[in-house]
């Protein structure tokens, strides 16, 4: 039922430049990095700017945004990168507990953006990897305290000091979200494999072609990856879930990485600890650290798409 309905709701082809292989691996990385990188690819950072934002976003919520940031963020700076993670879910912050630091938080984003504070002092240093650093949304205040102009001079600041400004987006298309993706060099989809948060993060990819600092610039445009998030590989031979291959068709952007469902994300925010920490001890954490060498430009085998092969025993028992 679920493939007669994908074949049904195919989205119109995307344009050249939506194409998988046209974009691989992701440009704009700093001088320093060892990546390899397509030498047909046109630089996406001006020397003059510094470091690259990266923008993790999507339709929906409850995607794994803010799970994929920490992820994202813990894991370039353990590869040595100065890493900003900025959190514009004004009101509904949680990157903070993600990464472990709630009780430190003295000063946010909004104090920044009014002058109430320096930059520097609003920046919080992670406890266990010191290239991390992040600055955590306000609690309090409205939406629209974002304002424009005060968010383009902190990314500025950040771009000058950091290697990799990676900000975590509210869902959608309410004004933190719009804001997160205007300044994006690289935009990072966020999808669950289900067919509504599929069409709401095609209508992102849209969005962030038209709308982003780059399309009013008529510079080059923000490279987009595709993240499939809490995927069940059993599901989707049932036919009750979309597949990877699926999903990428529909969308018509590079697969950066498939992440599998996992109660370890729950403990890991218990702990305050983005779960790329716990690394090749649970399939989730693994993961990750997958996407963060493509993300590099790192050959790395896609994983989590077959489920598990099951032993004698569980087979037996019916488990």
């Amino acid at each position: 039922m679920i493939l007669r309905t994908i074949r049904s709701h195919r989205l119109a082809a995307t344009s050249s430049a939506h194409l998988a292989g046209s974009w691989w691996p992701p440009a704009g990385l700093r001088a320093k990095s060892t990546a390899i990188l397509d030498d047909d690819a046109p630089p996406l950072v001006e020397p003059s700017e510094g470091g690259t934002v990266v923008t993790v976003t999507s339709g929906k919520g409850g995607v794994g945004k803010t799970t994929t940031s920490a992820s994202l963020a813990m894991g370039l700076a353990n590869r040595g990168f100065r890493v900003a993670a900025l959190d514009f879910d004004i009101g509904l912050r949680n990157l903070d507990l993600h990464l472990g630091c709630e009780r430190r938080i003295v000063f946010d984003f909004v104090n920044v953006i009014n002058g109430e504070c320096k930059l520097h002092q609003a920046l919080i240093k992670d406890r266990h990897q010191p290239n991390l650093h992040m600055l955590a949304a306000s609690q309090t205040r409205e939406k629209e305290a974002l304002k424009p102009e005060g968010v383009a001079e902190i990314i500025s600041q950040l771009r000058s000091e950091f290697d990799y400004v990676v900000c975590d987006s509210p869902a959608g298309i309410e004004h933190g979200a719009q804001q997160a993706m205007f300044h994006a060099d690289i935009a990072l989809v966020c999808t669950n494999p289900e067919l509504s948060s599929v069409r709401d993060s095609d209508k992102m990819i849209s969005i962030i072609q038209s709308k982003s600092r780059r399309a009013e610039e008529q510079r080059d445009p923000v490279q987009q990856y595709l993240l499939i998030t809490r995927y069940e590989a059993e599901k989707v031979v049932g036919e009750a879930m979309l597949s990877a291959a699926d999903i990428q068709e529909m969308l018509g952007i590079p697969l950066l990485g498939v992440v599998p469902e996992g109660e370890e994300v729950l403990k890991s925010t218990n702990l305050g600890r983005p779960v790329i920490t716990q690394g090749a001890e649970c399939d989730t954490g693994a993961a990750y650290e997958d996407v963060v060498k493509r993300f590099l430009g790192e050959e790395c085998p896609l994983r989590f798409t077959q489920p598990k092969e099951k032993g004698f025993l569980s087979g037996l028992f019916g488990k």
